[in-house]
C-alpha cells in the first residue's frame, strides 16, 4: 500500500511518516511541491537511520503519481469527510492519500474523491484535527490490520 502526502510542509511529519514506511515495508509517495528541502537535517533526524532504507518516490503532480503507481483504490483522509475510516473499503494494492499540515487535500480534490473520503473519528469536543504522522500511522495500521 503507498502512503501518499500531497504537498507536506513540515520535515519533522515527513521524516516521522517516513520511518513508518520503513517499518511497514511500505513505499512512500510525495507530491510536489514539498515545504522542505528533502536533504534537510529535520527529516534526517526525524527519520533516524531508517530513512536510507525508505523506497521513497517524488511526483510533480497527483496525476503523475496515478499513471506510475496505478493504485487499485485511494483513500483520503480528510476531516471533512462524513464516513468513518474504520467503515471505509480499503485496498491492499491501493493507496492512503493525505493532504498538506495547514490546509488538508487540494480543494479540487473533495468534489473530485467525494465517495473515497474518510475521517479518523475524534470523539472529543475540541480538537479540529490530529497531527499529520498521527493520522498517518492511525490509517496504515488500520490497513495493515486488514490485510495481514
Amino acid at each position: 500500500m503507498d502512503i501518499v502526502l500531497v504537498h507536506p510542509e513540515i520535515p519533522h511529519n515527513t521524516g516521522a511518516i517516513g520511518r513508518l514506511c520503513v517499518g511497514l515495508g511500505w513505499p512512500l509517495c510525495l507530491i510536489r511541491p514539498l515545504g522542505f528541502a528533502l536533504d534537510a537535517r529535520h527529516i534526517r533526524r526525524a527519520g533516524l537511520d531508517y530513512w536510507p532504507h525508505l523506497d521513497l518516490a517524488l511526483f510533480d503532480s497527483f496525476e503523475d503519481y496515478l499513471r506510475a503507481r496505478r493504485p487499485n483504490g485511494l483513500c483520503f483522509l480528510s476531516t471533512k469527510a462524513e464516513r468513518s475510516l474504520y467503515d471505509t473499503p480499503l485496498a491492499p494494492d491501493g493507496a492512503l492519500v493525505f493532504g498538506s499540515e495547514s490546509s488538508g487535500l487540494p480543494p479540487d480534490f473533495y468534489p473530485r474523491y467525494r465517495d473515497q473520503l474518510a475521517a479518523i473519528p475524534m470523539p472529543g469536543p475540541h480538537a479540529r484535527s490530529i497531527n499529520l504522522a498521527n493520522a498517518v500511522a492511525i490509517a496504515a495500521y488500520e490497513a495493515y490490520r486488514r490485510f495481514r
